[in-house]
């Protein structure tokens, strides 16, 4: 689609963009669309988003990066989440991004995308959220030790996947800590807030089924937690409940997250 504020249209660009201590690997295809930019799970990287991308086609200007030690960014001494959320900021500055964006997230992503656009009310058209940002207190102590099991127990397979790609440049005990963290982040005294302030058009993409880690309808209770959110904040709505899990979502219900960018742009264009 093209921009509600058309400018001089903007080259393809792949390089690396210098934050704090580390260097992020972006990939702008440019043009005068509608930036959309992607924020990829939490150890995954911007290849993950190619279908939804060809779907939605050179009308969009596609803005996709690998976070800090994932995929070709480089490592650092800092992966908080907050920190995660101003690195999209640097995104965008490097970038000279001047329109206002549709952020996309997926599972990680979709934590980032909803708490960048509660803190940016006039700073984005909205967000694509698929299959995270779920308010539910699920971390207690025994998911905690769970967690922290889970990813002892992957140490030793860990360092063998990285240089695929599979795997971040993190170490079991960060890879634990940022899952403890994102557990505190959903909980419904801290993600309910954020959820509640935001005042742009955002869709859910909702898939079924476990996800790595969970057990019998752990998830499924999970997303039910966005019920009481979609109650109070008539901005936000489930655009799709698709068939596919948590981790086949991007690549059998593609078309379903591309839609629903499609829904965002058209509910924002309307009100403009």
């Amino acid at each position: 689609m093209t921009s509600s504020n058309p400018t001089s249209a903007v080259a393809p660009w792949t390089g690396m963009v210098s934050i704090d201590d580390t260097e992020l690997a972006v990939t702008d295809t440019g043009g005068t669309g509608t930036p959309v930019v992607y924020l990829n799970g939490q150890f995954a990287t911007q290849g993950y988003w190619r279908r939804v991308i060809a779907d939605l086609g050179p009308g969009y200007r596609h803005i996709t990066f690998d976070e800090r030690a994932r995929g070709k960014s480089k490592k650092s001494a800092d992966y908080s989440f907050d920190t995660c959320v101003r690195d999209i900021d640097a995104i965008l500055a490097a970038r000279g991004v001047t329109d206002k964006p549709i952020l996309v997230g997926w599972s990680y992503g979709a934590y980032l995308g909803a708490h960048w656009t509660s803190r940016n009310p006039a700073g984005a058209l909205g967000a694509v959220l698929v299959d995270g940002a779920f308010p539910y207190d699920w971390l207690d102590e025994a998911m905690e030790l769970r967690i922290r099991t889970l990813f002892k127990r992957l140490s030793w397979v860990l360092p063998l996947a990285r240089p695929t790609g599979l795997a971040p440049r993190l170490t079991a005990q960060q890879q634990a800590d940022s899952n403890i963290e994102i557990g505190k982040l959903s909980s419904v005294n801290a993600l309910g807030p954020v959820l509640d302030a935001i005042t742009d058009p955002v869709r859910y993409v909702v898939a079924s089924g476990t996800s790595f880690g969970s057990r019998g309808d752990e998830q499924e209770k999970i997303r039910a937690g966005l019920d009481a959110a979609l109650d109070r904040n008539p901005n936000i709505r489930i655009s799709a409940k698709v068939a596919s899990n948590h981790g086949a979502i991007l690549r059998k219900d593609f078309r379903a997250i591309a839609d629903a960018v499609r829904e965002v742009e058209t509910i924002s264009s309307a009100a403009r």
